[in-house]
């Protein structure tokens, strides 16, 4: 049986202007998609196949494309493999500062990273409506 020669179309992407705040966060909120994210801001561009993530190939797959669908990666495709990039430059004109900001808490979230908070060697002053035990109050 002869192989189709018709190619696969083109990843669609959101324009800059179209990447909204809401798709970002939940594209950020899974662990594997911020192993992709984390290996991304570190390497311009990386083949699909080849990220440090345990998950079937198409887990994989919807992951690549919650995370190109939402706007923080872009893709191509070159041969028969696809490569991604993460869309810094849109994303920090779309949302200044919110990607140092998520990967920063990450960090500070991981083992042996620096509690949330204690960057400046005090903690910060609650805001107004949290003050302590008032989360109690509220979640019963």
């Amino acid at each position: 049986m002869a192989r189709s020669t018709r190619r696969r179309p083109a990843p669609a992407h959101p324009a800059t202007e179209e990447i909204d705040l809401y798709d970002v966060l939940h594209a950020l909120s899974d662990p594997t998609r911020m192993t992709i994210v984390r290996v991304l801001r570190t390497e311009p561009e990386r083949a699909c196949g080849t990220f440090p993530v345990d998950v079937a190939p198409s887990t994989l797959s919807h992951h690549f494309k919650v995370l190109r669908e939402s706007g923080v990666i872009s893709q191509r495709e070159e041969a028969n493999r696809r490569f991604s990039a993460l869309r810094t430059v849109d994303l920090e004109r779309r949302f200044p500062g919110l990607l140092d900001t998520v990967l920063a808490a990450l960090a500070r979230n991981e083992p042996g990273g620096e509690p949330a908070g204690e960057e400046s060697g005090h903690e910060r002053e609650p805001g107004p409506g949290h003050e302590p035990g008032s989360d109690k109050a509220r979640h019963g």
